[in-house]
């Protein structure tokens, strides 16, 4: 059986204290997909609002009546909502965002009254970037290539 923090490899269950070479090759031939974030929110409609509304994106799908589950669209991003009543926002980014304009998109959600977690800076790794929250208080963080 496979315990918390050990993975299965061919030849077995490696722990995260073995050595490297005892560690197998993790690298396996399967070309990835999309990968998008599932978003806790307490009301859909108010998410439903900042993320259509605010940042332009396009209900794509949904599920549960009343509406439990979204998947929003916008260009390249994919962003799903689940609806959870009891979900309290952490101190931490529950998605990366990367833009083809950080400031442009910093200074709307300013003008849109958005809470900013974190202003814009340029990185000493080329990324300009911002942290903004949505209403529930979840983190987004923003990133251009420079």
């Amino acid at each position: 059986m496979v315990q918390r923090g050990q993975r299965r490899g061919k030849k077995g269950v490696l722990g995260t204290g073995d050595s490297a070479a005892a560690r197998v090759d993790w690298r396996i031939d399967v070309t990835f997909g999309r990968m998008a974030p599932t978003v806790p929110v307490t009301d859909m409609e108010r998410a439903l609002r900042f993320y259509v509304d605010v940042l332009g994106m396009t209900k794509t799908f949904e599920n549960g009546n009343p509406v439990g589950f979204v998947i929003l669209k916008k260009d390249a991003a994919e962003l799903h909502l689940t609806l959870a009543k009891a979900h309290q926002a952490t101190d931490r980014n529950v998605a990366h965002l990367l833009v083809d304009d950080a400031t442009k998109l910093y200074d709307h959600l300013v003008e849109q009254g958005a809470r900013i977690v974190k202003g814009v800076r340029d990185a000493d790794y080329g990324l300009r970037q911002f942290v903004f929250a949505d209403p529930d208080g979840n983190r987004i963080d923003v990133g251009q290539r420079l």
